[in-house]
């Protein structure tokens, strides 16, 4: 699956930046991802993690992973961490079709959109039960 389908424009995220003052943490070896999220304050260490154990050690010390379809959702998911993913319309066959969840990962919760490149729905849902899952 190509890059383009799966992927958010950073932008996208910003009605997640007023769900219960919570603070976002970069999990994406990217420059891009830093600079294209004005709206939210993001802690990014990602220039210090240098594998996959290093990165799992900062992912061990979130209470939620919010990803889209990557390594990161994988190692997540297999930590037992819970991790919400933002699905593409199109998305890759592993994560079957008409589910919230998967039999690969217990903790994991799918966020799918209901046409192609609309991601909004799939934020503003997020956003809100996200309200939820900082009061619990």
């Amino acid at each position: 699956m190509n890059d383009r389908s799966r992927s958010i424009p950073p932008h996208a995220l910003n009605p997640l930046r007023t769900a219960c003052n919570a603070v976002f943490v970069s999990l994406q070896k990217s420059e891009q991802a830093s600079v294209e999220l004005p709206e939210i304050e993001l802690a990014d260490w990602t220039s210090d993690l240098e594998d996959f154990a290093e990165t799992a050690a900062l992912i061990s010390h979130l209470d939620l992973i919010i990803t889209v379809d990557t390594a990161v959702a994988h190692l997540a998911g297999a930590l037992g961490k819970p991790v919400w993913m933002l699905l593409a319309w199109r998305s890759d066959w592993r994560w079957l079709h008409n589910r919230n969840d998967t039999p690969w990962y217990p903790t994991m919760r799918l966020f799918r959109q209901s046409a192609p490149d609309q991601w909004d729905q799939v934020v503003t849902q997020m956003s809100e039960i996200l309200e939820h899952f900082c009061v619990s």
